[in-house]
């Protein structure tokens, strides 16, 4: 830029007496120290729980599974070959990411008689709980044989990039074509 000085010694060579260079630099640090004043009077206060709630170490919100939730996700989950938690229904999904999914499903070919979706809209316990046991922040959640695969993210990468097509094809989830049928 021009007109900045480069470093430190160019600011202090500017001034002509030292009692400039102290106002001016008293002005910076008070400055400095206000913002950051400001930065942490607008935190929140960390307490015992939020110090360790960060995704490095925790990534979803301080809260347990409780057993009920748990087995009846289980029993979701391996309810279909492939099962897909979602909002809203595969004929009405509530979410542009839901509807995302059903897409590519639907473009993937998968057999709905192997196929499940669970609306999270109608259950607030599986809603959360479902985030709890894959430990995936987001829904959509989809599963193939009791596996987590991801979310709509993985879902469109894993779509772009052929990946699914293998995965179902291997898990034999797709819908048979006339000739292969009868095989």
């Amino acid at each position: 830029m021009i007109g900045q000085p480069d470093c430190l010694l160019d600011i202090i060579q500017s001034f002509s007496q030292p009692s400039q260079l102290i106002i001016v630099t008293t002005k910076m640090v008070s400055r400095l120290l206000l913002s950051s004043a400001f930065r942490q009077a607008t935190r929140p206060a960390p307490t015992f729980v939020s110090k360790f709630s960060s995704p490095r170490f925790f990534p979803i919100s301080a809260r347990f599974l409780s057993a009920e939730t748990k087995a009846a996700i289980d029993k979701a989950v391996g309810s279909a070959p492939v099962v897909l938690f979602m909002k809203g229904t595969p004929e009405t999904p509530q979410c542009g990411f839901s509807r995302a999914s059903i897409q590519i499903l639907g473009l993937q070919g998968v057999d709905p008689q192997k196929f499940n979706a669970f609306n999270v809209l109608e259950d607030e316990d599986l809603r959360q709980g479902i985030k709890e046991y894959s430990e995936w922040p987001t829904i959509p959640q989809l599963y193939v044989d009791k596996e987590f695969v991801g979310g709509c993210d993985i879902l469109v990468a894993m779509h772009q990039n052929g990946e699914l097509a293998k995965m179902f094809e291997e898990k034999k989830v797709l819908v048979l074509a006339e000739g292969e049928a009868s095989k």
